[in-house]
């Protein structure tokens, strides 16, 4: 059954672990599920709800991660659930299973990682990539207005280079916008040009982890989640739009000013991210 050489918890150990997962889960999720219930928006935080497209109930959904062992755990709830096997009382998740029903997006997940974690950050984009969505264009993505106004926020575009490196925020970029960026990033191109410096890539931690499943323990998903929702506050403060109503101040990255607070915070989610991403992969490996 492949439980012989793993580590095996205690019934105490895992039903603890368990049980401050959900707890730390719910706080994360509070003002998401608060919001649900009196079927409200918010234009920062439930872009991690909307976009991912995963809801307060999965994150609570703890795992022990690959190759760690339940003991007494013949009626946990993990004896029921897809990708895990027992042996006797013993439950254990079954990556050999895992990893063959699932191996192009394994392989496709473990190729982005590996070629980002091994890449040098890059640290000049200062977030260009919101402006570049409204570029030329009076429709904006959120519910929220402009703060410099349209014409101004064109001008900050028409004013730097844009070097955006991640497809899922390129395909984004108003026509306009497009021929403006230094690179012309692809599904196909992803794991070439993915860099450990982008707020996106970084984000993007949180979708692997959720998608890698059974292999990852629940405690690496929710630091994942913590970083994403960090990262989105980030994102959205350099914005073009004007979040001060919200409680976001704004880092205005058309200023000298803007542009350093901005850089170091992203070197600092840097070096929170590549942990991760190294974690994650040794769970693939």
């Amino acid at each position: 059954m492949g439980t012989r050489h793993s580590p095996i918890l205690e019934r105490s150990d895992w039903a603890e672990r368990m049980r401050a997962h959900a707890g730390r889960a719910d706080a994360l999720t509070a003002g998401r599920r608060r919001r649900a219930e009196r079927g409200e928006t918010h234009p920062v935080d439930d872009f991690l709800y909307t976009y991912y497209s995963y809801k307060p109930s999965l994150l609570r959904r703890w795992h022990p991660g690959r190759g760690t062992a339940l003991g007494d755990a013949a009626d946990a709830p993990h004896a029921g659930w897809r990708w895990y096997r027992s042996d006797g009382a013993v439950v254990v998740a079954d990556a050999e299973g895992f990893l063959s029903d699932k191996q192009p997006l394994v392989r496709a997940i473990r190729g982005i990682l590996s070629s980002t974690l091994a890449r040098t950050g890059s640290f000049g984009c200062f977030g260009m990539h919101e402006w570049a969505m409204v570029y030329r264009d009076r429709a904006t993505r959120h519910p929220v207005p402009l703060r410099l106004g349209p014409d101004a926020t064109d001008a900050v575009v028409e004013s730097h280079d844009l070097r955006c490196t991640h497809i899922d925020a390129f395909r984004f970029f108003t026509d306009e916008a497009v021929p403006r960026n230094r690179f012309a990033p692809t599904r196909e191109t992803q794991a070439a040009t993915e860099q450990p410096g982008c707020l996106h890539t970084g984000m993007d931690l949180y979708k692997w982890a959720v998608k890698l499943g059974p292999l990852v323990p629940g405690e690496l998903l929710l630091d994942a989640f913590e970083l994403a929702r960090d990262i989105r506050e980030l994102d959205m403060r350099a914005s073009p739009y004007d979040l001060r109503d919200w409680g976001y101040a704004p880092v205005a990255v058309e200023t000298p000013a803007g542009k350093s607070a901005y850089v170091s915070a992203q070197r600092g989610f840097t070096d929170r991210a590549q942990p991760i991403r190294t974690s994650l992969l040794a769970l693939i490996d």
